[in-house]
């Protein structure tokens, strides 16, 4: 028995010690003291507890507290160094980011972003951590804490004007390459919470169940969503997006590798779904129950949460119908006070939570008011410009949306009440109408047939001319209805005869450059020409796609 139990022992030291012996390596930033917008309360703290927290897992950290441009490509410099030949990479940032044209920036504390010029100089794009952590490591993981409201994107997206780039709220979803995972703190194109606390909700939420003993990543992130949407009230949904290809335990459970009870053939999944179903299964917010069916479509309490919601709406429906009766019938007996109404903005509350988030009446300028009210009728899709100029076709959006909604306004003029309402939708509004020759397709107009090139495509360069240390290289990309994308900085387009036209931007010593792609496919290849810009002037060669 004495030598069964060393035995034992021993192998369980070497399992507990598996995690340590990978080589792990972190980039922690935190911006809180920001020189020109209002300093958010717990970017730092965020940082400071992920950095010890990682560092007790094993990982060599990076840290970078408020940091300027400077020290904020300083940092990632550093981190790029030791992250070569990485078993785990892994970024974690939190404060400001925005998004623009699709593409996601982080902010340093010392951007001012007074125009779509400051862009390039001012901000940091992800993808260039992304890019590096997907050429050194095996595992890349990324946490965003970076969907807070932002007011320089407010300020960037009013210097542009009418011009076609457009400033989106929160984050948008990222593409991975293959062994990324990418984690946001609410989901892409939403804003999420600083938190009352020492720390935000989605790192409360992090520091508690990242590296759970014996379970995998995914699972952690399970436990986070779940932890964050209770703590929120249901109005902050944690996201992520995985292209792992095994699962990711950052801290290897001893007990877990050893047991033979029928507990250890417990079915993981079917465990955490039955947890996340008793948490929310007395709840009354629809919002729980979506999420569970977005992260079960097909589990066992699907038909009941689909019940749950029709249920819920069912109430709201009957409980708006009992307090408009009720302002009816006071109306036809105080005629006088309904003709003494103050000839504003009034409308009907039609989501749970939306009088709780209202603003006190007056506290927002004219010209704010306008703007944000009209990014809210554009993002449900009832306005096609925004210029914080309230006029024509602000009101004839304004009417749209009522009609959609059957609603009954007093005015067409934008009040806070009314923001509040329009910040409470979640989904399209308004039908979007395409132009001749285009169809509608996932909310966007699209070329007919560009279906056909959806899916992943892996494109190299064949350079002819001097590129550097390099001959070939080659990049993983997706399309979806004719718009390329993907996780290394490559964006673009593809007709419906086939045509192609991709770029990319990169920085070398300082300079900026790119390349410009042209080519032709056909069935599931292409071929076509690059060549060099800026810092890539002289680069040049050939390309070919093939698709996945």
């Amino acid at each position: 028995m004495h030598y069964l139990r060393a035995a034992v022992l021993l192998s369980l030291f070497f399992l507990s010690s598996y995690a340590w012996a990978e080589k792990r390596v972190a980039l922690v930033i935190g911006n809180s003291a920001y020189q020109h917008a209002p300093q958010l309360s717990n970017p730092q703290n965020d940082a400071s507890d992920m950095a010890s927290k990682l560092a007790g897992m094993g990982f060599v950290v990076v840290t970078g507290h408020d940091l300027d441009l400077t020290g904020m490509r300083r940092s990632i410099r550093e981190f790029v160094g030791k992250v070569e030949g990485a078993d785990v990479a892994l970024f974690f940032y939190a404060g400001h980011g925005l998004q623009v044209n699709g593409g996601n920036y982080i902010i340093p504390v010392d951007a001012q972003l007074r125009s779509n010029n400051d862009l390039d100089f001012e901000a940091l794009p992800i993808e260039l951590v992304l890019s590096a952590m997907e050429r050194n490591a095996k595992v890349n993981l990324v946490f965003l804490d970076a969907c807070r409201d932002n007011p320089l994107a407010a300020t960037l997206a009013r210097s542009m004007g009418t011009r076609s780039m457009t400033v989106g709220r929160g984050l948008a979803k990222l593409d991975t390459g293959v062994g990324s995972l990418i984690a946001f703190s609410t989901q892409p194109g939403n804003v999420a919470l600083d938190g009352t606390g020492r720390n935000s909700p989605f790192t409360t939420a992090l520091l508690k169940h990242l590296g759970t003993p014996g379970q995998s990543i995914t699972d952690d992130l399970i436990a986070v969503r779940r932890t964050v949407l209770q703590a929120t009230d249901g109005k902050q949904v944690p996201w992520d997006s995985s292209s792992l290809t095994g699962p990711v335990v950052l801290n290897p459970s001893p007990a877990a590798a050893t047991a033979t009870s029928p507990a250890a053939t417990t079915d993981p999944d079917r465990t955490v779904e039955l947890a996340y179903w008793n948490s929310i299964k007395d709840l009354t917010e629809s919002s729980f129950f979506e999420a569970y069916l977005q992260e079960y479509p097909n589990g066992a309490f699907a038909t009941l949460a689909k019940l749950k919601i029709a249920a819920i709406a069912e109430r709201e429906k009957e409980r708006h119908a009992t307090e408009q009766e009720k302002t009816d019938s006071k109306r036809a007996v105080n005629p006088k006070d309904n003709a003494s109404q103050t000839n504003v903005a009034a409308i009907e509350q039609t989501t749970p939570g939306a009088q709780t988030s209202a603003s006190p009446p007056g506290t927002m300028a004219a010209g704010d008011l306008a703007f944000a009210t009209q990014r809210e009728l554009a993002r449900i899709g009832c306005l096609s410009q925004i210029d914080g100029k309230w006029g024509e076709s602000s009101r004839k959006a304004l009417q749209a949306y009522a009609e959609r909604k059957g609603l009954k306004l007093a005015s067409l003029a934008p009040t806070e009440e009314l923001l509040n309402g329009l910040k409470a939708i979640g989904n399209r509004v308004c039908p979007l109408i395409c132009g001749k020759g285009m169809e509608v397709r996932d909310n966007r107009c699209v070329e007919p047939g560009l279906s056909a090139y959806d899916g992943a495509w892996y494109l190299t360069r064949y350079a002819k001319t001097d590129c550097g240390d390099w001959r070939e290289l080659s990049t993983l990309l997706f399309v979806r209805n004719g718009v390329i994308s993907s996780s290394s900085g490559f964006s673009g387009k593809i007709s419906s005869n086939g045509s192609v036209n991709i770029a990319t931007t990169f920085v070398h010593k300082g300079r900026k450059g790119g390349n410009t792609l042209t080519g032709m496919i056909k069935g599931g290849k292409g071929t076509g020409r690059f060549r060099g810009t800026g810092a890539g002037s002289g680069c040049s060669g050939t390309i070919s796609m093939k698709k996945m």
